[in-house]
């Protein structure tokens, strides 16, 4: 119904930065919060950043000053700018949308992307 494809995933170094990239697409009236979660290799799932419509942001501790989302509402698109990236970044980043179709609610995830730093 809605799918999220996520883009921008790759292998750089401790330093470096990296931008992702989701788009949504479908069936879509509005969505109201996108998001990035990350998972690390032995790891539980976390919240990396969120946005809503409107662009209010929450993000990780781990991440504040270093990380910055933001989206374009026209194009159903959210990004995730990565600097001063740490071996501890490595992980696969997932894409999450919550939203209306026009008829139900959707709660979608991305099949994720890889991101490698090594030091």
């Amino acid at each position: 119904q809605v799918q999220l494809v996520e883009s921008g995933g790759g292998l750089v170094q401790a330093g470096e930065s990296l931008r992702l990239s989701c788009v949504a697409s479908g069936s879509i009236f509005s969505i109201y919060t996108m998001g990035w979660y990350r998972q690390a290799p032995g790891k539980q799932r976390e919240l990396v950043a969120t946005i809503t419509r409107g662009g209010s942001t929450v993000s990780a501790v781990s991440v504040k000053g270093r990380f910055t989302i933001s989206r374009d509402n026209a194009k159903n698109t959210v990004y995730l700018q990565m600097n001063s990236l740490k071996p501890e970044d490595t992980a696969v980043y997932y894409c999450n949308a919550v939203g209306f179709t026009g008829r139900e609610n959707f709660d979608s995830w991305g099949q994720g992307t890889q991101v490698t730093v090594s030091s």
